[in-house]
């Protein structure tokens, strides 16, 4: 079982920055493929990023050259950092987890809300 605590989600106004975090538990976390999804209202829960052991990225078209995701094993967390923030990155993004068995878990979600 992997535990996801996900943090740092707001209110920002368009052109903004936000960073997520996501703490995850477990004693092999350089193994886990981690990423973030968003769902916002009315539509199906959608990639934004994922980032491998290794650090290999990768990214949905949409946020391409705005968002990075990055990791830091030691701290058993990863990032996203929303920049250039658009009114349609409005959504609950939610961060996941994908150990080596290949089960995917899924973090409580946290709200990004870009509006003037």
């Amino acid at each position: 079982q992997v535990q996801l605590v996900e943090s740092g989600g707001g209110l920002v106004q368009p052109g903004g920055s936000l960073r997520l975090s996501c703490a995850a538990s477990g004693s092999i976390f350089s193994m886990y493929v981690m990423g973030w999804y968003r769902q916002a209202p009315g539509k199906q829960r959608g990639l934004v990023a994922t980032i491998t052991g290794g650090g290999s990225t990768n990214y949905a078209n949409s946020v391409k050259g705005r968002f990075t995701i990055s990791r830091d094993n030691a701290k058993n967390t990863v990032y996203l950092q929303m920049n250039s923030l658009k009114p349609e990155d409005t959504a609950v993004y939610y961060c996941i987890a994908r150990p080596p068995n290949d089960i995917n878990y899924w973090g409580q979600g946290t709200q990004v809300t870009v509006s003037s």
